[in-house]
């Protein structure tokens, strides 16, 4: 409490004017910081980039996720490991066993030093792609495996038991875990200020750069993190609200 007295009170850096009130001081802050010095056009190009990678990202890892999930089912329909299994079982061992700023770092530094939004891209795309690959691969089994027997026994080909009873009843299996890995990829990509990429938490250190104020920059990217995040909580649970609406019809 001391702390944040002795900060609103002027006694930083910043361009503020001194008052002897609490909200006057807290205003003259808020002015200097991301009106004054255009703070907010930071912020507004940097939560532009956090929110097109994290879209990119997670379309990325959606795809791979899928794939890679079929690719280590095989050994269930063939009840035995397979070449694609252990390609499966390789891929999400290592990403998911070495942390995403290594991978991140690795991706830049090793294969594109030049393309820094491809490397975001490509870096949380296929890190969340091993997570998401689990997901699927969890939902998929927790379908009824009679459920396989009674389209095949339909005439229906592997593919299209698949496609038509098996997949629409796991997808309703997967949509929280699903989420929930989407709401972390936004989380994550806050570190790619490391590779001088211009996100939501790099124009957080422009600004405290610019102003020598740390405590309202980080406030302000916390509170639009929480926004973000609570945005795609709630339409998670509508999500949820309409397919449990389906299964009661």
């Amino acid at each position: 409490d001391q702390i944040f007295e002795e900060y609103i009170n002027g006694n930083t850096n910043g361009g503020s004017v001194k008052s002897d009130n609490f909200f006057v001081n807290l205003f003259n802050k808020f002015k200097y910081v991301f009106i004054d010095t255009k703070g907010y056009a930071l912020l507004g190009k940097g939560l532009g980039v956090t929110l097109g990678i994290s879209f990119a990202a997670a379309l990325l890892g959606i795809v791979l996720g899928f794939l890679v999930a079929l690719m280590k089912l095989t050994e269930v329909r063939k009840k035995k490991k397979t070449f694609l299994s252990h390609v499966a079982n390789v891929y999400i061992d290592i990403l998911r066993g070495t942390p995403v700023m290594v991978q991140l770092l690795i991706i830049y530094m090793v294969i594109f030093q030049n393309k820094l939004g491809i490397v975001a891209i490509l870096t949380f795309g296929i890190n969340s792609g091993a997570y998401v690959a689990e997901n699927i691969r969890a939902g998929i089994l927790a379908v009824d495996p009679g459920q396989m027997e009674g389209g095949r026994s339909l005439g229906f080909t592997y593919r299209q038991t698949m496609r038509y009873i098996i997949l629409p009843q796991a997808i309703k299996n997967i949509l929280p875990a699903l989420g929930n890995e989407m709401i972390t990829l936004v989380k994550e990509t806050s570190i790619v200020g490391y590779v001088a990429i211009a996100d939501l938490t790099k124009a957080s250190d422009f600004i405290i750069s610019r102003t020598y104020e740390t405590f309202l920059p980080l406030i302000a990217i916390a509170l639009i993190y929480y926004i973000i995040v609570k945005i795609m909580t709630k339409a998670l649970q509508y999500m949820e609200r309409r397919l449990r609406q389906s299964d009661n019809r």
